[in-house]
């Protein structure tokens, strides 16, 4: 008999495998219960213990849930910290986003749109692992090893530290040897926990060998959409090759806070000068190495398990030069004329007698504050050049690189004067230059998109670009803001339990850069535009409810009391379909260009090293102080919360639909900018899939096991993750599968944010993958105007509507009210059921012929 199996792949909330298979307990607890039949405990495929093999229609379930939630183990704690490094997934997601992506990745070049985009993408990844480290080294550099003397001090560190006041470890630039040992150990974490992940990108889909199925060897399709490309999720090489870079360039970086304070405090002479600008010589050629091969081939590309090559070798041999170098550095005595170095530490004593000079006066570590200000400010100009270009491609980079250009050159003329010019005007602040050259670069965000040359209708309402091109911008700029909170959260916390001053609004002993206080005061202002957007977005909610409600009470006269507060509740959920689908792209970047406006003002003040005294006789300073530093105390407490909601997403089901939402689309795709973000589940997942179905497709005709068809059907990201399978699978083996998607996101938002993979006309090409030779496209969706993740795809497939509720009051002898299922429960719906049916007929055909009606 032939047979054929519904293949369910469930989406975010991790159904288990019984709910997927449609199992319910009987009386007493009996009844059918789900059976692992191919993989593990981590993933697995099930079947109901009830079912047989001459079942017309078998249906399986493929749980892959336990990738990122799973049963509360130890290892969730593991994963719970993962989300601290959503910044790093954010950044990584950002790639994705760009437009004009080629189909084939071998073609394209790094001088087009889309290559210099993923330059600047994978050049602003490298940022975001700098600022991590630079926060690191400004906590064991400038707050304990420079800043922190005597054992008032260091009593409040954990730990045996109280050796730093010591007399000798006081002496020149010891202490901070020792500090430097911390960032260099978050590194080393780093790397250990990303090196463990990679197993994921190491699997690739076991395809039955041609000689097996009798099926002759198939040429290469040609690639039109990337997903198709073989090797998209088997990046093993290129990852460990772009971990290697970035390890190396925190340590760089890590290194070139002291390198750069001795420097500045005594500018080395004789041998001593010789370590110095040798070091300096090697961690700049690091660097620059690093800048170049971020945009090479052999980076760039995922190519398989290939090996690290010579390159990442030497640039590890640089990086371990140049730390010798700079410990070499700092352990050495104080050059022989200047001033010695520990003059320029803060005092002992300051909380005995606050009167001992130098106590009241700012003595963090020369240069580490304008480091700071200076990486901050030219992420965003980083950030808005990735948003132009994307948008406008490269004649876009006029804006940007003339901000870029004039901002220092105007913070040179204010500070120290350029040469040919006259000095700058007193009372000419750096703000002043600071906000318009970072507007003149954002100009370049304004300039019209550019367009394909073959125009592409959008696929419907609502489905075109999201925030009109500037999405890599925005999502990368999402995670900056999350890992700058997370920085200056810490620094403020360190700093403030560092410091045991008596009095709260005396000057502080250990002061963490200015940055951070700044960013305290966004932080709150930032909080308070957040809540109205949320308000706006009630407003909205409201609105489209009332409407909802009119249109489902056309015919009043006929209504009881019942229907109409039945009518009430389809209203809510059918006004939050129309919210997501419609306005909620429009509100996220609305909030976008507040933090914008934001950001720009407090670069700016962070350059002009101001900071309102909150002894100040002017009121509006007291206040502004004052919240600042509730800021930064709530940003103190953020990692924390991330931490604790990461471990409610992977234990608690109701936080994890409406929250996991986020991060399953973060951590969907592979690691190709960011090395060091969170595995992807899907570099797991799709070649698993990939294997099951190809697997029992090929079996001979009399194995118990052989499937002649398959229905493959996938809710909510299991839609996504169906897709990107299909497009992976052999062209022999879509002939027999049809595809069933319901609560499909493909179109309003993978489609909007990721249109070089799931845009109108990358869509098409799923669709002409999945066209039988009859000419018939083997794809239904499914979708619920009550759905607010699930929409109509018109990629030529067929798209069919379904009722929710299936009536407004209880029918057929039933007590309780029809369930709004909104986006579950569709494969318990008539339409589904009525449509798999006549899917499964046709399969069974030994040649699958198109179909004029179904239903």
């Amino acid at each position: 008999m032939e047979r054929v199996l519904e293949l369910r792949v469930h989406g975010v909330s991790n159904t288990p495998p019984d709910q997927l298979l449609g199992l319910r307990p009987g009386p007493g607890g009996d009844g059918a219960q789900p059976g692992l039949v191919a993989g593990g405990a981590v993933t697995g495929f099930y079947r109901a213990s009830t079912a047989g093999r001459d079942d017309p229609i078998t249906v399986e379930a493929y749980s892959w849930g336990q990738l990122t939630s799973g049963a509360r183990t130890r290892r969730d704690v593991e994963r719970a910290l993962w989300t601290l490094l959503l910044p790093f997934t954010l950044a990584n997601v950002a790639l994705y986003a760009r437009t004009g992506i080629p189909a084939d990745p071998d073609q394209e070049r790094w001088a087009s749109r889309s290559g210099i985009t993923a330059w600047l993408i994978r050049l602003f990844c490298l940022s975001l692992t700098a600022t991590l480290v630079l926060t690191a080294t400004g906590i064991g550099v400038d707050l304990i090893g420079w800043q922190c003397v005597g054992p008032d001090c260091l009593g409040h560190l954990p730990g045996p530290w109280e050796f730093l006041g010591n007399q000798w470890w006081g002496e020149d630039t010891r202490a901070l040897a020792v500090g430097l040992l911390l960032p260099l150990l978050l590194l080393a974490g780093l790397g250990l926990v990303a090196w463990r992940t990679y197993q994921y990108e190491a699997e690739m889909p076991a395809e039955p060998h041609p000689g097996q199925d009798g099926f002759p060897i198939e040429r290469p399709e040609p690639l039109e959409n990337p997903l198709q490309d073989p090797t998209f999720w088997n990046g093993e090489g290129q990852l460990r090759r772009a971990a290697v870079l970035h390890l190396c360039t925190g340590a760089v970086v890590a290194a070139a806070v002291p390198v750069a304070a001795v420097i500045i405090m005594d500018p080395p002479r004789g041998p001593r000068a010789a370590v110095a600008w040798g070091t300096v010589g090697v961690l700049t050629t690091v660097v620059a190495v690093a800048v170049v091969a971020l945009g090479r081939p052999w980076l760039t590309r995922r190519q398989g398990a290939t090996p690290l090559g010579r390159w990442s070798a030497a640039v590890a041999l640089l990086t371990g030069l140049g730390l010798v170098g700079t410990f070499t550095l700092l352990l050495l005595p104080d050059g022989p004329a200047g001033r010695p170095l520990s003059a320029y530490r803060p005092p002992t004593g300051c909380v005995a007698d606050p009167g001992i000079a130098g106590c009241r006066t700012d003595r963090s570590l020369p240069g580490y504050d304008t480091a700071v200000a200076w990486l901050a400010t030219y992420q965003l100009l980083l950030l808005v050049t990735i948003g132009a270009v994307n948008r406008s491609g490269r004649r876009a980079l006029v804006g940007p690189v003339a901000g870029s250009a004039l901002l220092p050159l105007g913070v040179a003329w204010i500070e120290r004067g350029l040469p040919g010019l006259p000095g700058a005007p007193d009372g000419l602040s750096v703000w002043m230059l600071a906000v318009p050259a970072i507007a003149v670069a954002l100009t370049g965000l304004l300039l019209p998109r550019t367009r394909p040359a073959v125009p592409v209708q959008p696929l419907g309402a609502y489905t075109d670009l999201a925030w009109g091109g500037r999405a890599p911008a925005l999502i990368a700029g999402f995670g900056w803001l999350m890992a700058v909170a997370y920085c200056a959260g810490l620094l403020y916390w360190v700093s403030d339990r560092l410091d045991s001053r008596a009095d709260p609004s005396g000057h502080s002993r250990v002061v963490p850069p200015l940055a951070v206080f700044w960013a305290g005061l966004a932080c709150v202002i930032g909080l308070v535009a957040l809540l109205a957007l949320l308000v706006r977005a009630g407003v909205l909610l409201q609105s489209l409810r009332r409407a909802e409600y009119a249109a489902l009470t056309t015919d009043g006269e006929g209504l009881s009391a019942h229907d109409r507060r039945r009518c009430r509740d389809v209203s809510t959920f059918r006004a939050l379909h129309r919210l997501v689908g419609e306005h909620a792209a429009r509100l996220v970047g609305c909030y976008a260009t507040v933090s914008v406006v934001l950001v720009t003002l407090c670069c700016a003040a962070a350059l002009s090293r101001s900071r309102p005294s909150p002894l100040a006789p002017s009121g509006w300073q007291t206040v502004v102080h004052w919240t600042a530093n509730q800021g930064d105390t709530m940003l103190g407490w953020l990692p924390v919360v991330m931490s604790a909601l990461g471990l409610l997403v992977y234990r608690t089901d109701t936080v994890r639909r409406s929250v996991g939402v986020i991060w399953d689309v973060g951590t969907f795709w592979p690691r190709a900018a960011h090395p060091l973000a969170p595995p992807s589940y899907a570099e797991r997942a799709v070649p698993e899939l990939q294997t099951r179905v190809a697997g029992l497709l090929a079996l001979p005709p009399l194995h118990p096991d052989r499937m002649d068809g398959v229905i493959l059907s996938g809710h909510s990201q299991g839609t996504v993750i169906c897709a990107a399978m299909l497009l992976q699978l052999p062209r022999r083996w879509r002939r027999r599968i049809w595809f069933f998607s319901y609560g499909c996101q493909l179109t309003r938002l993978y489609g909007r944010v990721f249109p070089a993979y799931f845009g109108p006309e990358r869509l098409r090409t799923l669709a002409r993958a999945l066209t039988w030779p009859g000419g018939h496209v083997a794809w239904t969706n499914f979708w619920r105007d009550t759905d607010p993740l699930g929409w109509q795809v018109s990629a030529g497939e067929r798209d069919v509507p379904v009722v929710d509720p299936e009536a407004l009051h209880p029918t057929g002898g039933e007590v309780a009210d029809p369930p709004i299922r909104n986006h579950s429960g569709y494969p318990e719906a008539a339409e589904f059921i009525r449509e798999r049916a006549v899917v499964a007929r046709l399969l069974r055909r030994a040649v699958p012929s198109p179909r004029q009606r179904v239903g």
